[in-house]
């Protein structure tokens, strides 16, 4: 057994965390847990998209996980040992992959004075305790019960009302913005946004104000004489968000982009969830720190067995402050997962359910060069007019610039001619290279790369 409860016990940093790793201590919150002699490591699906990845050396207890806790070890750290304790034949053998060679590495070279961890007082710390820490409900008094479901019901309508007038007020801001002309709204955009987003997070509609603080940042990546025709593209779809709001109020998707997200038990207890099974590769991730301190992850995935959903968004927020997140994707990386997306006309954005390693190695799917590569974002557009930007699969053809020094995707000779304008400049042995395939994320203008396949292999272009 390379674990003990009891040293579980002294290692906790304090009774709460033990509590905490007892409700994680369990196969079914894992989506990955494997070892390699005295070397555990498995991966512990949190509230975000992203799983926390978790590291522990049973030969001295020393330990590594992703997740943000001031606790050491942390919950997922004590869970991991704790199944390592009481059923070590969930882990699977395997070969220890970059992540968790990268940590014992630097650990090694950390190490040489001969460092293990310390272990602390189990004084006031019990795992019996913490394993047993549920008692049976008692059951609520029925005039307790019916006055908390009225307050639950008049908070909810209280936020309808809020965000209601909260839509009603942007609707008369973007009135005035037009009214006013939009190289003026361009050239004082920042503070405009801010204000009016102000507006709407003290009216609880939180992510429409994320959205309208970002827009500024969008429209200064533009050439000056693109941004009062970008203005007027975001400004529409926001009024095109406004009035399905209208219409359809309790609608999943729309009080997405408007409120606030749901909960992962809130996705997964969905009654009508789409759970999709498949082998997907990670086309690669886009990293921004917002204007309210939060770094947005996305990671992109593509489905390689596109019957259904051929691409997914997992979607991450975190305070800045925390710094840099270990990665638990790697660009270029395949694996078997199921995953479930969030309700919505087109299913893009999901969460991961349980994900192993995949044992070949998937080709892409191919896209015939006689076809419109737009017409597969149709869809997207016509479900989500409001929608930024949607993952484009493209044939064959190259990456090349021109005399404005502008770069542009074009078919190969002998195709249909298209061009499409990228978002940022391509890397320089890119340019001219033929592309076998090609996928970006199309916001209707312009092309952000994300990977291509070459003559020379996979490139990463994210």
């Amino acid at each position: 057994m390379p674990f003990d409860l009891k040293t579980i016990e002294t290692l906790a940093p304090d009774q709460a965390s033990l509590s905490a790793a007892s409700k994680l201590a369990k196969t079914n919150k894992w989506a990955r847990l494997e070892h390699d002699g005295d070397l555990y490591w498995g991966e512990c699906q949190g509230s975000g998209a992203n799983p926390y990845r978790v590291i522990v050396d049973a030969r001295d207890n020393g330990n590594k996980c992703t997740c943000p806790s001031r606790k050491f070890p942390c919950k997922h750290s004590l869970a991991l040992m704790w199944l390592g304790a009481a059923s070590a034949g969930s882990f699977q053998d395997g070969t220890a992959p970059e992540w968790v060679t990268d940590w014992l590495g630097r650990r090694r070279k950390s190490s040489s004075a001969g460092e293990t961890p310390v272990a602390s007082s189990s004084g006031g710390k019990s795992i019996a305790a913490a394993s047993s820490a549920t008692e049976a409900a008692k059951p609520e008094d029925p005039k307790a019960a019916a006055r908390r479901e009225a307050a639950q019901k008049k908070r909810a309508e209280n936020t309808q009302a809020a965000i209601a007038a909260a839509l009603e007020e942007l609707a008369q801001w973007i009135n005035d913005q037009l009214r006013l002309g939009l190289a003026a709204f361009v050239d004082d955009a920042s503070e405009r946004c801010r204000r009016i987003a102000a507006r709407l997070v003290d009216q609880k509609a939180a992510a429409l104000a994320s959205r309208i603080d970002e827009m500024p940042a969008r429209l200064l990546e533009l050439r000056n004489e693109e941004r009062p025709e970008a203005a007027i593209r975001e400004l529409g779809k926001l009024v095109l968000l406004i009035k399905a709001w209208t219409a359809r109020p309790d609608d999943p998707e729309i009080r997405r982009q408007v409120a606030t997200s749901e909960t992962r038990e809130q996705v997964l207890g969905h009654p009508e969830a789409l759970i999709v099974k498949s082998a997907w590769e990670v086309l690669g991730e886009k990293i921004q720190t917002r204007r309210d301190g939060l770094v947005s992850h996305a990671t992109w995935l593509m489905n390689l067995k596109p019957a259904q959903c051929r691409y997914a968004l997992l979607l991450d927020f975190y305070p800045a402050s925390a710094g840099k997140r270990s990665e638990s994707f790697v660009a270029g990386e395949q694996f078997e997962a199921a995953l479930a997306f969030y309700p919505s006309p087109v299913p893009l954005r999901a969460l991961v359910v349980e994900r192993t390693p995949t044992k070949t190695r998937w080709p892409w799917w191919t896209v015939e060069p006689a076809a419109d590569p737009l017409a597969s974002c149709l869809p997207f557009w016509n479900g989500t007019p409001w929608g930024l930007e949607y993952p484009l699969a493209l044939p064959p053809g190259r990456i090349v610039r021109d005399r404005g020094e502008r770069c542009w995707w074009q078919t190969k000779e002998g195709a249909g001619p298209i061009a499409l304008p990228l978002a940022r400049e391509a890397p320089l042995p890119v340019l001219g290279m033929a592309l076998e395939a090609t996928v970006g994320l199309w916001n209707g203008t312009r092309l952000e790369l994300l990977a291509a396949q070459s003559p020379f292999g996979r490139l990463d272009l994210s």
